[in-house]
């Protein structure tokens, strides 16, 4: 038997912008959402949720490219371009109006990618992926922004790293199959060279601060109570500058999409079903 048998996502691949790109589709409906893969994990981060949005809107994940299983481009490595490459792919998949989820790193992308195409995204569900400045991030991550180069870090053994950061999943057990699409997807140089797109974060985050006001698209932000990783300060730092946003705090860490995944669901399809539509800046709970 495969160890895939029991999961309902199946993972291709495609070239996109010249780049071979891991994705997974679900069963074609009339909306669409295009979700993006946190780090350091994979779009096998969605699981756990899979089937459940899927009977809602047709569904395309995508490891991100230098995340995950996808082919890297330094290029890319910043929240500003990696929101044009967003916006590439949904064109590619033809999905004409697709609401995003991005969580953790997919947050700065997901919101630069709407402030550069008005309208071209239906809403976003965002959250648990630095987003506030000054930087309000846990002690780890702040270690690897701020690190004056990443010498030490490629000394490490990346699957001790990423293994070590995976200890932040506190109530899910992860099937070993998963754990080791994650281990793996960051082996040789691709953890090392992944973090450089967190330490575009003090370049990048200020020019995000000053275009929040101006994104009309709607945003759900789901923030995690005790994520230690990015504190819920940035999911607040959001809310208050998105002028159609709404914020829902879980009872979780940083890996809300997984510890509290039926939550987390139910949010998501709460707000398809038309929450996106009466966002607005009293929304927060």
């Amino acid at each position: 038997m495969s160890i895939w048998s029991n999961t309902p996502i199946k993972t291709q691949f495609r070239t996109i912008d010249g780049l071979s790109i891991r994705f997974a589709e679900s069963d074609d409906r009339d909306d669409h959402a295009l979700l993006l893969s946190p780090w350091p994990e994979s779009l096998l981060a969605f699981e756990q949720m899979w089937a459940r949005l899927a009977e809602h809107t047709h569904l395309v994940a995508i490891d991100l490219p230098g995340f995950g299983h996808s082919q890297r481009r330094d290029a890319l490595l910043s929240p500003r371009a990696m929101g044009e490459f967003v916006i590439r792919v949904a064109d590619t998949f033809g999905l004409e109006h697709p609401h995003v989820i991005g969580p953790d790193v997919g947050t700065g992308a997901s919101l630069f990618a709407a402030s550069s195409h008005p309208g071209r995204l239906r809403s976003l569900v965002v959250g648990s992926g630095g987003s506030a400045f000054p930087l309000e991030l846990g002690s780890v991550l702040e270690e690897w922004v701020e690190a004056p180069d990443l010498e030490r870090y490629r000394n490490g053994d990346p699957r001790q790293i990423v293994a070590g950061a995976l200890t932040g999943i506190e109530r899910y057990t992860l099937p070993d199959f998963v754990r080791e699409d994650y281990l793996s997807a960051y082996e040789g140089d691709r953890f090392v060279e992944s973090m450089r797109y967190v330490r575009m974060y003090p370049t990048e985050l200020p020019a995000l601060r000053d275009l929040l006001p101006g994104i009309q698209t709607p945003v759900q932000i789901i923030a995690g109570e005790r994520d230690r990783a990015v504190p819920v300060v940035n999911g607040t730092f959001l809310q208050e500058r998105l002028p159609n946003s709404r914020l829902d705090i879980i009872d979780a860490g940083h890996f809300g999409w997984e510890d509290a995944a039926d939550e987390y669901a139910s949010l998501v399809t709460s707000w398809w079903r038309g929450g996106y539509a009466t966002a607005g800046p009293a929304a927060a709970c």
